[in-house]
């Protein structure tokens, strides 16, 4: 017979392996259940793209629309009047500062900037920039036939003195011109570059003589002010002469009569064209042509036109262009400026772009004057292609690597009030051309809207290597009225009175010092 004890021991034991089986069912339930719930979340992951696989999302739509107004701000407004302590040009300078300003007509401005800026840095007289117009040209306008020159100096005279030639002296009793000193500056110097090397050879010799100057000064310069600057030059105090502005605004009324107009820089032409290395597109005589003139100009490089189109190097052609903006949804009423050269390759690749966009319209279309008829490649015409493009509804450049004309439009079109820009992202785009071009055109337009889409339209956006100064001056040249942070603010309303008054002490000062002596 068991003992109590005993009894009360084996029901205990039985209880145990009873409730451990309980927990061992448990767990293999839990595992069966979590497995279930891991191979379900698979399959329908897997499922989900399989159904975007199949139906992919709609295709993103572009509104033509509010393509044709400004672009959002975000609250910013072009802004370039200093707004630290900003004192007048001292009255004694350390000498004059000549250059010679080579290139095309935006390559030139561009200079003009840099030499402001260099003439305000050295403390220096600035002669009235020299433009190297026989060579590019053939077009001896100079400075004095382009833009405004009292303007010019008038504008800038809280930053640097500009005189139109270099005063003569008298010494020992005679006249003469001080002689400059010629330098050739490294391209993209520093500023030490001119506190240094330049301002020695000036204070030695009384004037210096920089030639070539084109990109001999650096863009990115930390020193908001000295930015401030150059913006100043170039969108303020750089005025085309008068006739010039007369004859770019009787253009753009005759455009703009007839409702909207979208400006195109179409950069198919044999300089970029060499440039890039985009040949096989060509006839053989035309491609003997191109490659006689990268030879003669461009450096020595082996460049194979496929590989160079798949990573969007070669110039759009015409009909690329009318397919980009076909699709983004532009018709055939579209009015389009055009502001080119002389195409390359002739009508036959005009021939499907004018198919989709008839209304085509070039300077000498709509305005046949003989003045713009006999200059249509000189600087009058590139001036008022300028001055037509800034002021379009829309502008799309085609090729805006090495064009100085591009991207110092884009950025004064920023500048302008965040007008519209249309920019096409040749990398993006190339591998849906050259599949098209393989008879895969389902889907074509949708993907060049998706590719379209990612792209700036003319807002303010943070400047990213190699994106130039020129092309986007923001934040620099911009201000908040009501900006959270106080360097974003703008200035005081009355700054351009305190600059003024500070001039007018200083000369009154001068004035004062002379009468006493």
């Amino acid at each position: 017979m068991r003992r109590a004890g005993e009894g009360i021991m084996v029901n205990r034991s039985s209880y145990n392996r009873h409730h451990l089986k309980k927990i061992k069912g448990f767990l293999i339930r839990f595992k069966i259940t979590a497995i279930l719930i891991v191979v379900l979340i698979i399959y329908f992951v897997f499922f989900a793209s399989k159904i975007n696989h199949v139906q992919p999302e709609s295709p993103p739509e572009i509104s033509v629309q509010k393509l044709w107004g400004t672009v959002d701000s975000n609250g910013w407004r072009p802004s370039s009047t200093p707004r630290s302590n900003w004192p007048p040009p001292p009255n004694e300078s350390n000498g004059f500062l000549r250059v010679r300003c080579n290139g095309g007509l935006n390559q030139q401005r561009t200079a003009i900037c840099n030499a402001v800026l260099a003439a305000r840095i050295m403390n220096a007289t600035l002669v009235l920039p020299e433009l190297d117009t026989n060579s590019y040209w053939h077009d001896d306008s100079g400075f004095q036939g382009i833009y405004d020159v009292d303007y010019f100096i008038t504008s800038l005279r809280y930053d640097v003195r500009v005189v139109e030639s270099i005063p003569e002296i008298r010494k020992h009793g005679r006249t003469k011109k001080i002689k400059s000193f010629q330098l050739r500056p490294p391209r993209d110097a520093p500023i030490s570059w001119y506190t240094t090397v330049a301002l020695e050879k000036m204070k030695e010799h009384g004037a210096i003589y920089l030639t070539p100057f084109s990109h001999r000064l650096a863009e990115e310069i930390d020193n908001p002010e000295y930015q401030r600057l150059r913006c100043r030059v170039n969108y303020h105090a750089l005025r085309f002469k008068p006739h010039i502005m007369q004859l770019s605004q009787s253009i753009v009324a005759k455009l703009r009569s007839q409702g909207h107009f979208m400006s195109i820089h179409l950069r198919f032409e044999k300089d970029m064209l060499s440039f890039a290395g985009c040949f096989d597109i060509f006839t053989p005589h035309e491609q003997k042509i191109l490659m006689k003139y990268r030879k003669e100009n461009f450096a020595d490089k082996k460049l194979v036109y496929s590989e160079r189109r798949a990573i969007g190097k070669c110039p759009l052609t015409p009909e690329e262009v009318g397919l980009v903006l076909r699709a983004m949804g532009f018709n055939n009423s579209t009015r389009i400026y055009l502001a080119a050269g002389e195409l390359f390759g002739g009508e036959r690749f005009m021939k499907p772009f004018r198919a989709m966009f008839p209304l085509l319209e070039n300077h000498s279309t709509v305005d046949s004057s003989s003045e713009l008829t006999d200059n249509t490649q000189g600087l009058l015409g590139s001036a008022v292609d300028y001055m037509v493009c800034l002021l379009s509804d829309i502008f799309m450049p085609t090729y805006d690597g090495p064009s100085n004309f591009a991207n110092n439009l884009l950025g004064h079109r920023l500048y302008y009030g965040f007008r519209t820009n249309i920019r096409p992202d040749r990398k993006g785009l190339a591998p849906l051309f050259i599949k098209r071009e393989a008879g895969h055109v389902d889907g074509f337009e949708e993907a060049v809207r998706r590719v379209m889409m990612k792209t700036n339209f003319g807002g303010p956006h943070k400047r990213v290597s190699p994106e130039s100064f020129y092309t986007n001056s923001w934040p620099e040249c911009f201000c908040q009225v009501s900006g959270s942070n106080p360097d974003d603010r703008c200035p005081a309303d009355n700054m351009m009175e305190i600059l003024e008054g500070e001039l007018q002490r200083d000369m009154t000062n001068v004035t004062t010092s002379i009468g006493d002596e």
